[in-house]
C-alpha cells in the first residue's frame, strides 16, 4: 500500500472528471503539489487551475510541468477512462513513477477513516451529498467525496481532517467500490448496468455481495428493500428502506405542497414528522428516507435531521431548474439509465399532472445503448415529445449497427425526432415547451445555458 505521508506531488491523468478533481481538491488541501491532464477544458478543470492546479489540455510529454517528470515522491492517478496508448501515461509507466487507479487512491484515505460509503447503480450521488451535509450540520462532521457539486458546499469535496467520518461514493464501474472496506454503507438501487464491465447482471449482483462482504463485521448495511443481495457474510446490523410501507424505515403521509415535498419518517424506534424537501422530485423522497435513516442509525437527533433537511438544496445537475415561471420550466438532470430517466419523468409527472413533457435525451456510451434500447424507449415514451440526440460515446469506439436510432424506433410517441447536438437549439426554436429536461450523462449540460439565455431573452421580449 502507498504512504501518502511520502507522496509530496500528485499528477491526475483526467484530473477533470469529477472523483478526479475531488481527490485533486483533497490533495491540494493537504499540502501537496497537484497538477494534470484531460482532454477536455470544462467549467470545473477551470476552477481546479483557479484553486492552483496546473492543468493542460494536449496528451504530450513536453507538457507535462518539469517537477513532475521525476518519480521520487510522486504519485501519478487515473481513470480506467484513460486509454492504454497514452503517450503521458506510457512516459509515467516506463520511467518507474508510482501509478494508481482513482479507486486504489480513495481506498487509502478512506482506510485511515472511518469510512460511509454509498453504492448504487443510481442514487447514490445524492444520497451521500444529503448523508454529508446532514453529519456537518448535526455536529457530527466528516469529510466527503462527492460525484456531483454540492449547492450547500458549493464542492465535490467536504473537508474536515478532525472528523473519524468519510463519506464515499462507492462506484461500481470498474469494480471501483470493492476497494472500500466501509463501517457503515448504503445500497441504493442494482439495475443493471456497466455490462461491458460485467458481461451479465449476475456477475454484477456478485460484485455487490462482495462489496457487502467487506463491511465491517459490527457495521451497518441500510439497502433499499427487495434487492437481490444473498451474502451469507454480513454486517451486524441490516436494515431496509423504501419509499412507501416496506421494509424497516420508510416514508408515510408524503404530500405536495407548492411543489414540496414533506413527509413522516417512520422506522425502529423513530418516528420524525414532516420532514420537508426544497430538492424537488419524488425520486429524491425516496433518497431522503435512505439519507435520514442511515442518519438516525448512525445516533443523529431526529430534531437535527428536520432541520436540516429543510435547507438541503441539491447537487448540481440532479433535477436542476434553470428556468421555472408560470410559462416555462426547465429542468437539467444526469439520468442516463431507464430507471433513472422513468423515476425523473414520473417525478415530473406528479410536479406537472396538467403540463406538456418534452424531453431532450442524449444516451451515454455504445455498450449501454445497446444493452438498454428497450428499456430507454420504454422510459422515455413516457414524455409528451421526444428530441433524441446522438450517442455520447465517451471512452467507448463505435459499435456496427449501434446508433440513437435503435432506441428511436420503438419509442412509442408520435412526436419524436432524431436531432443532431448542434441543431438542438433550431429545434427548440420551433417549439414552446411547456416544461423541458435535458437528460444525459455525456456533454448535454453544455447545451443548458444557450437553451436557458434563448427562452429568457424570448420571455423578456
Amino acid at each position: 500500500m502507498i504512504d501518502l505521508n511520502e507522496i509530496q506531488r500528485v499528477y491526475f491523468l483526467g484530473i477533470g472528471g469529477i472523483g478526479m478533481s475531488a481527490l485533486a481538491r483533497y490533495f491540494r488541501a493537504t499540502g501537496k503539489q497537484v497538477a494534470g491532464y484531460d482532454r477536455t477544458r470544462t467549467d470545473l478543470s477551470l476552477l481546479l487551475e483557479k484553486e492552483g492546479m496546473e492543468v493542460h489540455y494536449e496528451d504530450s510529454v513536453d507538457m507535462i510541468p518539469s517537477g513532475y517528470r521525476s518519480p521520487d515522491n510522486s504519485l501519478v492517478v487515473h481513470t480506467p477512462a484513460v486509454p492504454s496508448d497514452h503517450t503521458e501515461l506510457f512516459y509515467f509507466r516506463s520511467h518507474g513513477f508510482t501509478i494508481c487507479k482513482r479507486s486504489e487512491v480513495l481506498g487509502v484515505i478512506t482506510r485511515t477513516k472511518k469510512t460511509l460509503a454509498v453504492a448504487g447503480t443510481h442514487g447514490k450521488t445524492t444520497v451521500s451529498t444529503m448523508i454529508a451535509y446532514l453529519m456537518t450540520k448535526a455536529g457530527k462532521g466528516c469529510s466527503a467525496f462527492l460525484g456531483g457539486i454540492s449547492r450547500n458546499f458549493g464542492s465535490n469535496l467536504v473537508l474536515d481532517l478532525k472528523s473519524e467520518w468519510v463519506v464515499a461514493e462507492a462506484d461500481e464501474f470498474d469494480r471501483s467500490f470493492l476497494r472500500l472496506f466501509p463501517q457503515a454503507a448504503v445500497i441504493t438501487a442494482m439495475d443493471p448496468d456497466h455490462l461491458d464491465i460485467y458481461g451479465n447482471a449476475r456477475e454484477m449482483t456478485e460484485a455487490f455481495n462482495k462489496f457487502t462482504g467487506q463491511i465491517s463485521r459490527d457495521g451497518i448495511l441500510l439497502m433499499k428493500y427487495g434487492l437481490p443481495l444473498r451474502n451469507t457474510v454480513m454486517p451486524g446490523h441490516v436494515y431496509t428502506y423504501s419509499l412507501r410501507n416496506e421494509g424497516d424505515f420508510h416514508a408515510e403521509k408524503i404530500r405536495l405542497h407548492n411543489r414540496q415535498y414533506h413527509f413522516d419518517l417512520r422506522g425502529p424506534g423513530v418516528n420524525i414528522e414532516d420532514i420537508s424537501l426544497i430538492h424537488p422530485g419524488l425520486v429524491n423522497v425516496e433518497n431522503a428516507v435512505a439519507a435520514c435513516s442511515l442518519s438516525v442509525l448512525l445516533g443523529i437527533e431526529p430534531g437535527r435531521i428536520r432541520q436540516a433537511m429543510k435547507d438541503f438544496s441539491g447537487i448540481h445537475r440532479r433535477f436542476e431548474y434553470h428556468i421555472n415561471t408560470d410559462e416555462m420550466v426547465f429542468i437539467d438532470d444526469y439520468a442516463h439509465h431507464p430507471r433513472e430517466i422513468e423515476a425523473t419523468i414520473l417525478s415530473l409527472r406528479d410536479l406537472y399532472p396538467d403540463k406538456k413533457l418534452t424531453g431532450v435525451f442524449q444516451p451515454h456510451l455504445f455498450t449501454r445503448t445497446r444493452d438498454f434500447a428497450a428499456g430507454f424507449a420504454e422510459s422515455l415514451s413516457l414524455l409528451d415529445a421526444l428530441i433524441l440526440l446522438d450517442i455520447y460515446p465517451a471512452r467507448e469506439l463505435p459499435i456496427e449497427g449501434i446508433d440513437a436510432k435503435i432506441i428511436f424506433d420503438k419509442v412509442k410517441l408520435s412526436d419524436k425526432i432524431l436531432c443532431r447536438k448542434e441543431e438542438l437549439l433550431k429545434e427548440l426554436e420551433k417549439r414552446r415547451p411547456e416544461v423541458l429536461i435535458t437528460l444525459g450523462a455525456g456533454d448535454i449540460d453544455k447545451l443548458v445555458e444557450p437553451i436557458k439565455k434563448y427562452f429568457t431573452r424570448k420571455s423578456d421580449q
